[in-house]
């Protein structure tokens, strides 16, 4: 009885407007995810905390409607062409291991700290990836505008470079996307953090889509499409595993799937018409406003923690206010960036076909 006292409790009631809310969430998230393969779940799990959803529900009900939606996206990029399944299913591997670790930390923040601590932990975890992960996609992003290469094919880093050129006999695997072979002992260490990461935060994308590009060389198309794979893998898992102990809301779940399957499909259309540092720059815009509004909640739950004085109400309703306009702020800016370069690309696209046919 006593369990059942305790999943019932982290669940939020669900009204209309919340009903409506989540939907578009989750179709922005699916925009963002088809168009740049990292989940939507750095926009989807502060969404749901900033309508009161506990963080580690947050996290695992967004595990939970990840996997599907990115069975879809892989399946229909990999029409395109853009999905190495290789090397998701080997990086997919390692991180499964990487979400029953992180969700094991989870629950053990939840049972000492209660919810106050998982949403400090999830936050925190938050701000700091995300500033690191979205400051360097920007400057990324900003170097390949700014030096007049942005039509021109991605070129591999040093580092990728590197990493290629060791060879270390009896672990050595070839990919079609990096034209190379990679030991898995580069592989295996990206894949665990890319899954306890995803159990942290739900969000496996931030450190698997730039470890494919920076550390191991795949274009960024190839990258953000073999994501998915990786995602499809780590929320199987994961959804399991957080399910067994009550913590997956089916409800937000499925809301939120319903709205993304609509926007992956958009996304994952949109990413053959832009140029490959679009997609750098969607993902750290959207990187850097989700921080601020996670940031802005930090003070409120370090106060019911104690660690800091008390806020009085005022305070706390001004900055849950605060954080969950800033949100909507990211979701409305990410929809409308993605949009708006899939029809100028299509719009590009029309013009030099009918000059193609003026010749």
């Amino acid at each position: 009885m006593h369990d059942v006292a305790q999943v019932v409790s982290n669940f939020v009631n669900l009204d209309t407007a919340h009903i409506i809310y989540l939907f578009l969430v989750g179709f922005v998230g699916g925009l963002v995810s088809g168009f740049i393969g990292s989940g939507g779940a750095f926009v989807l799990t502060p969404a749901m905390m900033s309508m009161g959803v506990p963080g580690l529900v947050a996290v695992a009900s967004n595990m939970c409607h990840k996997f599907p939606k990115a069975l879809i996206g892989a399946i229909k990029r990999a029409k395109y062409g853009q999905v190495d399944v290789k090397l998701g299913v080997v990086l997919g591997i390692s991180a499964e291991a990487g979400v029953l670790y992180g969700a094991h930390i989870q629950e053990n923040i939840k049972k000492a700290f209660g919810d106050a601590g998982s949403n400090l932990y999830v936050s925190v975890s938050f701000v700091v990836i995300l500033a690191i992960v979205g400051g360097f996609v920007l400057r990324d992003a900003w170097k390949t505008y700014k030096s007049g290469n942005a039509n021109e094919e991605e070129k591999a880093t040093k580092l990728a470079k590197w990493v290629q050129s060791i060879n270390i006999p009896g672990t050595m695997v070839y990919f079609k996307s990096l034209n190379a072979r990679i030991s898995v002992l580069f592989t295996i260490p990206l894949g665990f953090a890319t899954g306890m990461l995803a159990a942290t935060i739900a969000v496996g994308g931030f450190i698997g889509v730039p470890a494919m590009i920076y550390v191991l060389g795949a274009p960024s198309l190839m990258a953000s499409a073999s994501e998915l794979v990786i995602a499809f893998v780590m929320g199987l898992g994961g959804s399991f595993k957080y399910a067994m102990h009550g913590l997956v809301d089916i409800r937000l779940a499925m809301i939120i799937l319903a709205g993304s399957l609509f926007g992956i499909q958009l996304g994952a259309i949109g990413t053959t018409y832009v140029k490959p540092f679009m997609i750098k720059v969607v993902m750290g815009v959207i990187m850097v406003i989700v921080l601020f509004s996670r940031g802005l909640m930090v003070p409120v739950y370090l106060s019911q923690l104690g660690l800091i004085q008390t806020l009085n109400d005022g305070t706390v309703k001004l900055l849950k206010n605060t954080s969950f306009a800033i949100m909507a702020l990211a979701l409305l800016l990410g929809a409308f960036i993605v949009l708006k370069a899939m029809w100028q690309g299509r719009r590009a696209e029309q013009m030099a076909s009918k000059e193609a046919l003026v010749r």
